[in-house]
């Protein structure tokens, strides 16, 4: 249980494991740069203390996703470059500029903000580097190819900001039949194609996120940006990529806080939907959906090792708690360690397990449980 911390349910953050990951990924994607991406709390693992792990591993480059993510980890006292990936709004981009992250643009609007926050802040300062985002197939943001081709003329004739990449994203590079990715990369290449090799050269130029970095080395250009598989999980089918060995760095753990023995066809937790059909042993876990363990999870088919075996979550999970169904020679005892994410003895339970129960996607689990459960890293 992490120190500090009374109640008895927690993540485990295994910085090794994502410095390894780092580590293997720079070795696929080398000679390309590594840009971790660390939006979202670090995909729930923690943001400054996974950069720092990317870092130590290889990676040269941070992404996030707003201002406040890349001023976190400034104030933590991390220098690298930091990407925002998305255009910010006219206060987060002097907010920006004051803490040295560099932003995406994709509109006339945003480089406006972005020229009038230089201004602000005096003709002293060092040339703001700016990424232009062009959108080649997704839209969801970025600038056409037209619109692009206008922002880096603009860009380029300013004396407060500078060019310094160009990028796009894949929408769909996790779809192991689909090659919509190359599409994609052929619009993005008609703009590169437009301007002076000189500046293409000099320019960091990323196209691939963790998916096309594993499936397209043509597409990976100078940097790749890598997110999920930076913390052990591929967007592919488990076993899609065997020989990629990543390690999953995020446990969910807890203690059975009660046990009761329960006659056969007891019903249990709200709505009643569970009964037993024998004689059995329940055990209380002191986790629930406030802390991002979905309502629906036993009945999906969710489950949690003890003493080693993997034993199912019954009834619906209630706010603070879940139930077990432990069977009726079961010894659990008050206290005993339950994984919910994680490995135990020689069972696992993986992100893709509870993808699978509650057709998620891996990302919708580890950046689903709540600041309520403290981290211990």
């Amino acid at each position: 249980m992490a120190k500090g911390h009374r109640r008895p349910a927690w993540l485990e953050i295994d910085c090794k494991a994502l410095e390894d990951n780092a580590r293997v990924l720079s070795e696929v994607i080398a000679p390309s740069q590594l840009c971790a991406v660390v939006k979202a709390d670090g995909y729930g693992h923690g943001a400054v203390e996974s950069a720092k792990a990317f870092v130590r591993g290889g990676a040269s480059w941070l992404a996030v996703a707003i201002a406040e993510e890349g001023i976190e980890l400034r104030r933590a006292g991390i220098s690298e470059p930091i990407l925002l990936l998305s255009e910010p709004f006219s206060g987060g981009m002097e907010e920006a500029v004051v803490h040295d992250l560099v932003p995406t643009i994709y509109s006339h609007e945003g480089l406006n903000s972005l020229v009038s926050a230089t201004n602000k802040l005096g003709e002293s300062r060092k040339k703001t580097q700016v990424h232009v985002k062009v959108d080649t197939g997704m839209h969801r943001v970025g600038a056409t190819i037209k619109e692009a081709a206008d922002l880096i003329t603009t860009i380029i004739q300013l004396d407060s900001v500078e060019l310094s990449g160009l990028w796009t994203h894949f929408a769909n590079a996790d779809d192991l039949n689909d090659d919509y990715s190359l599409e994609q990369l052929s619009v993005f290449d008609s703009l590169l194609e437009t301007l002076p090799s000189e500046m293409v050269e000099a320019l960091s130029i990323h196209t691939c996120n963790s998916a096309a970095g594993v499936r397209y080395p043509m597409a990976r250009r100078s940097m790749v940006r890598c997110g999920i598989s930076l913390y052990g999980y591929l967007p592919f089918a488990p076993g899609s990529f065997p020989d990629l060995q990543l390690t999953s760095a995020l446990s969910l753990k807890a203690r059975v806080s009660f046990v009761k023995t329960l006659p056969k066809g007891s019903r249990l937790s709200y709505g009643l939907d569970y009964e037993t059909q024998e004689d059995t042993v329940v055990a209380t876990v002191p986790v629930g959906y406030a802390d991002g363990i979905p309502r629906r999870f036993g009945r999906c088919g969710g489950e949690v090792i003890i003493r080693g075996k993997k034993v199912p979550v019954v009834g619906n999970v209630t706010m603070d708690q879940l139930l077990v169904d432990c069977g009726p020679d079961s010894q659990v005892m008050v206290g005993d360690e339950v994984v919910l994410l994680g490995n135990q003895s020689d069972q696992s339970i993986t992100a893709n397990d509870w993808a699978s129960w509650l057709s998620l996607i891996v990302y919708e689990v580890v950046c689903g449980f709540t600041g309520r459960l403290p981290r211990l890293i």
